[in-house]
């Protein structure tokens, strides 16, 4: 036993799975969205500068905890063997990227619909995580923290890009956060068809296919019509639940610029 491999061994605290919508859940939840909520409007006027700052020791939290993660699955629970389930590309994995990434980029289209992904699929995948919570508790300690927080973090950063401005306003930019997720369920489908035979099928980035989607109701659509028909199907459920992320910002933007108009004309 090598020592990396002590040292996760030494970290596997076992837990008794919090409840969902027990006392550890709902208190994290509360608690972790006022924070949020605080953090997010605190920061609200940053730069350039500071915006990079955020969302750069945001995305070192994400990677760090990341490796964290995939160590303790490698050594403790595959004994050695990778778990291709956690390969880090899923929807709620792609901010580990984006935040290290979308700060240094140029100011343009490509920047913003990062931007506009995370206040809309993320914050989406955050706070589902929080209300169907079966996927973030765990048997161990440091597992279920790492899950919680994870989460807690992309509610977090969608809060956060939005209070500040650079979040999803208007329908164009909502299209492109669309164009962004289908862009990186993509790459996903591609991932998968290249690591399908060393995974032997267990790898499901974005549930796209072509393993069975493990996920409830979409499930039972791939088993009986097809990985083929049930994608197509996913992806616009999942779009159309970042739509609703959206709308209340649309509907708060159009409120605005209505009273600007007015008090223009008057």
């Amino acid at each position: 036993m090598n020592i990396l491999q002590k040292l996760i061994e030494g970290t596997a605290w076992t837990m008794e799975k919090p409840k969902a919508y027990g006392p550890f859940h709902l208190i994290f939840t509360f608690v972790g969205l006022a924070v949020c909520v605080l953090l997010a409007y605190l920061l609200r006027k940053t730069g350039k500068r500071g915006n990079r700052i955020v969302l750069v020791s945001v995305g070192a939290f994400l990677i760090i905890t990341e490796i964290y993660k995939q160590l303790f699955y490698y050594y403790h629970i595959g004994g050695g063997s990778y778990q291709w389930w956690i390969f880090p590309f899923q929807l709620c994995s792609v901010p580990m990227y984006l935040c290290v990434i979308a700060p240094f980029l140029k100011e343009g289209k490509v920047q913003s619909a990062m931007y506009h992904f995370m206040t809309t699929f993320n914050l989406l995948g955050g706070l589902m995580a929080f209300i169907e919570p079966s996927g973030i508790v765990h048997e161990y300690w440091t597992l279920t923290l790492h899950a919680f927080l994870w989460h807690m973090a992309l509610i977090f950063v969608g809060f956060y890009l939005i209070a500040s401005g650079r979040g999803a306003k208007t329908m164009k930019d909502y299209k492109s956060s669309v164009i962004m997720f289908l862009t990186l369920a993509a790459v996903a489908f591609i991932i998968n068809l290249i690591f399908w035979v060393p995974s032997k099928g267990d790898i499901k980035m974005f549930y796209v296919g072509p393993a069975i989607s493990p996920l409830a109701v979409f499930k039972n659509i791939a088993e009986t019509c097809g990985w083929y028909v049930n994608t197509p199907i996913y992806l616009f459920a999942v779009s159309l639940g970042a739509f609703l992320m959206f709308l209340p910002v649309y509907l708060h933007e159009r409120r605005k610029q209505k009273k600007a108009n007015l008090s223009a004309t008057s």
